[in-house]
């Protein structure tokens, strides 16, 4: 079944004119959403042991290895995306994170982000689904 956590459905152009950390300020509620969304579905636990487990997979670290796990799956117009999101400059840094990790972080939001704003649903469902499948093997 396909979530449906979308009101909007911009075209790529429409997506894209958003400054890259709109997107990723987006796409970090995004991701963090879809992923306690899957926890909470899967199993029925105590709200801590959700905030754990969800907090480990979303954290700075883990987007950037997730990252590079999966940058030849995606395509020309995803990449881009990624890059100014990771390029863009930002005036914060993660807690646990280097700055180079952050900043792969920054450009996976942005890439939720975009996703979000078009309605790619099915694209959002298998990123976040291979992001915790990857984290959990």
């Amino acid at each position: 079944m396909e979530e449906s956590l979308n009101y909007n459905n911009l075209s790529d152009r429409e997506a894209s004119q958003y400054s890259p950390l709109t997107l990723a300020y987006l796409g970090d509620s995004v991701l963090d959403l879809m992923v306690k969304n899957r926890f909470v579905i899967s199993s029925n636990k105590q709200t801590y042991k959700y905030h754990k487990d969800v907090t480990a997979i979303v954290k700075a670290v883990n987007q950037a290895k997730f990252v590079d796990e999966i940058m030849s799956e995606l395509s020309e117009e995803e990449i881009d995306i990624y890059k100014r999101g990771r390029n863009a400059t930002t005036h914060s840094k993660a807690k646990n994170a280097t700055m180079g990790e952050y900043r792969k972080a920054t450009g996976l939001e942005a890439l939720f982000g975009y996703l979000y704003l078009k309605g790619d649903n099915t694209r959002i469902n298998f990123l976040v689904d291979k992001m915790i499948e990857s984290y959990t093997s």
